[in-house]
């Protein structure tokens, strides 16, 4: 059996034994991954798994939201049953677990590929989904602030730049210059575009806000419409400062969004696709 041979077999065998609970979590059991990984005595697996707790413990995650354990039921002599030990492993424990196997055995080397090529996969699957998300919220908030401005229009607003700076300064504290100057934003750069979900999200919080309160109270008149958006920000901000969140002036600005979109188009997997791609 060549190299090439050997290692579809494994991915195929590793692939049989991942199993999906009934909440979508993917896991392995270690007892049935302890022969694929090329060790036919529990002790001596059980060893690595040792290990790859306290590597984990070590990179700052708790084992046990990776390492559950478990028990199995063996056929023992004269036909009865006892229990012994064995673990749940996430795809994580999967990977520190070979990380942490006999790098002599030909399995683990296969393993270790394997699964950092997935746990590669997964944090690209991870990252694109947060700019999704992202990119979702800020049209909404554009769509958001296209109807406020409607409403602000009706309501008599004619200085759009004012109106919206008051809205701003209800919200941090600070005019637009300000809140750019305080996280590093370029003059030119939009801000809800460099801005994270939880900033985003409040801001639409406050958009949707005004509109409905300048709308439903029938605001009429520029000052009182421009004192409505400011007020609004600052119920917005009252309710963070409350709830113990981080104000949204102390919020690290995000890369733009145009760029993190475009990088994510260019991002591949990358050290060992070739194992993944076998089939």
């Amino acid at each position: 059996m060549t190299t090439e041979d050997r290692l579809r077999e494994f991915r195929r065998q590793v692939d049989e034994l991942r199993q999906v609970s009934p909440e979508g979590a993917e896991y392995w059991k270690a007892r049935d991954l302890s022969g694929a990984l090329g060790y036919g005595a529990w002790a001596r697996f059980r060893e690595v798994i040792s290990r790859a707790e306290q590597a984990c413990e070590s990179s700052g995650t708790p084992a046990e939201s990776h390492f559950v354990q478990t028990g199995k039921m063996v056929t023992i002599g004269g036909g009865g049953e006892r229990e012994v030990e064995d673990f749940f492993l996430s795809r994580y424990a999967c990977y520190l677990t070979a990380m942490n196997g006999d790098p002599a055995k030909s399995e683990i080397a296969y393993a270790q590929t394997y699964f950092a090529v997935q746990a590669r996969r997964q944090e690209i699957a991870d990252q694109a989904a947060e700019i999704d998300r992202r990119v979702q919220l800020r049209e909404r908030v554009r769509g958001a602030n296209r109807k406020l401005m409607s409403a602000a229009k009706t309501a008599g607003v004619q200085k759009f730049g004012v109106f919206q700076s008051e809205g701003y300064v209800g919200l941090y504290g600070m005019q637009l210059p300000g809140i750019k100057a305080r996280k590093g934003i370029p003059e030119r750069d939009d801000l809800l575009d460099r801005a994270g979900r939880v900033e985003l999200a409040a801001n639409e919080f406050r958009i949707t806000q005004t509109e409905d309160k300048l709308v439903r109270d029938r605001i009429a008149g520029e000052r009182q419409a421009i004192e409505t958006h400011r007020k609004v920000g600052e119920e917005v901000r009252g309710t963070i400062r409350r709830l113990g969140g981080t104000m949204p002036e102390d919020l690290p600005a995000e890369p733009p969004i145009k760029k993190v979109v475009a990088q994510r188009k260019k991002q591949i997997p990358k050290g060992g696709d070739s194992l993944d791609n076998r089939n």
